[in-house]
């Protein structure tokens, strides 16, 4: 009699087919479906190879289910991975990371003028007298190429420019003494001071408050001198006032272009890595490593879907001819059968897992800590000695 080691392609995958354990269990399958439908009595209409198939159904059935759950409490910190191999992150506990909520972070830095993905580039326009107006488009200079910012290479696909910053002001030192209005709390520095009236105080700051004021400085500067603005209307820059010198500086601008969210300005291995639930590394279990709790539930399963199997075998024919009379076949009442079994197989599974996500256990532990708290606060404690507790 055929085994299932001896049997060719015994199952139709062949994912678990030289796992010993799952040999092992394969023969007894054989065993546990057709005296549990009733082989004794009335032949069962399955060979091996349908149990095994069905076998091999239930246990790759428990572990899609299992990953899905899986997938609930470490998705966040998966994304971005390398998809590695089937089995990289099925046997192994992720370490939670920050990755992705800086990278959702990182727009906002773009925004805000504090770094980001995306590089921007500086350029100039050489301002003109009595002209007020400038085509940011044609205008704007790249100083290394002394070609329009518009055709850098940092913008191959042409979108459009984004202005980020405009120096228009002039640039003003950090004076020595950052309060004109009154004589205290001048910055020390290496040269002695006099004092010349007698409500002079002096201070030794630490360095910090050198930079803290020069920042004060330096917002005081662009928000102060309100004469000096400028407006963007569609490709046009409007300055503000209108230069009137013979010979105008330059005014330099920041910019940025839209940019694709697949193609950052560096090389981000993490754009071809997990994006979504389908390629996240989660490869098939080893029967040889899951426990009785998973064995059990896998046996079961694999029954009812014997029982479907053979519901459906028994359907084809609603009655055999016999001697005196006809057999009637229980195939409908198989296949009922078999499906609220599976169903409610399913359900109970999905229910413990759904109570046992990293989210849930953190509740769980947080009442458990709670309920703790309250039973130690009434527990009397004799000689006077009392434990006191939050």
């Amino acid at each position: 009699m055929s085994s299932f080691t001896t049997t060719l392609n015994p199952t139709p995958f062949g994912f678990f087919d030289s796992d010993s354990a799952f040999q092992t269990e394969a023969e007894a399958m054989v065993t546990f479906v057709k005296r549990r439908l009733g082989d004794d009595v009335l032949s069962v209409e399955l060979t091996k190879k349908q149990i095994w198939s069905c076998f091999e159904e239930s246990f790759l059935e428990y572990g899609s289910i299992v990953n899905q759950y899986q997938a609930k409490s470490q998705l966040l910190s998966l994304l971005g991975m390398q998809t590695g191999s089937l089995d990289e992150a099925t046997q192994k506990l992720p370490r939670d990371t920050l990755n992705y909520i800086v990278r959702l972070a990182e727009p906002y830095a773009v925004e805000a003028g504090l770094g980001g993905t995306y590089n921007s580039i500086s350029g100039s326009i050489q301002l003109r007298q009595n002209i007020q107006d400038y085509d940011l488009y044609t205008e704007l200079i790249d100083p290394s190429t002394n070609t329009p910012v518009i055709s850098s290479s940092l913008n191959p696909e042409r979108r459009k420019m984004r202005v980020f910053e405009i120096m228009h002001y002039n640039p003003s030192a950090a004076y020595r003494f950052f309060d004109t209005t009154s004589a205290i709390n001048y910055l020390n520095n290496e040269f002695s001071f006099e004092s010349f009236t007698p409500e002079t105080a002096f201070y030794v700051l630490p360095v910090f408050e050198d930079i803290l004021r020069g920042g004060q400085m330096n917002i005081s500067n662009r928000v102060r001198r309100s004469n000096y603005s400028y407006r963007v209307t569609g490709t046009k820059l409007r300055i503000f006032p209108m230069p009137t010198a013979d010979n105008p500086l330059r005014l330099w601008v920041r910019v940025g272009f839209e940019s694709s969210p697949l193609n950052p300005a560096f090389a981000d291995a993490s754009i071809n890595g997990v994006s979504n639930l389908s390629n996240v590394p989660y490869g098939n279990f080893v029967y040889a490593r899951v426990n009785s709790m998973a064995r059990q539930w896998v046996r079961q399963f694999a029954l009812a879907l014997a029982k479907e199997l053979l519901g459906m075998i028994r359907s084809k024919f609603s009655s055999v001819p016999i001697p005196g009379g006809d057999l009637q076949l229980d195939g409908g009442d198989l296949k009922s059968s078999a499906k609220e079994e599976k169903e409610k197989l399913r359900t109970d599974l999905k229910e413990m897992l759904d109570s046992m996500t990293y989210n849930k256990l953190i509740e769980i532990k947080a009442t458990e800590i709670d309920n703790l708290q309250k039973i130690l606060k009434s527990i009397p404690v004799p000689m006077g000695r009392v434990i006191t507790m939050g």
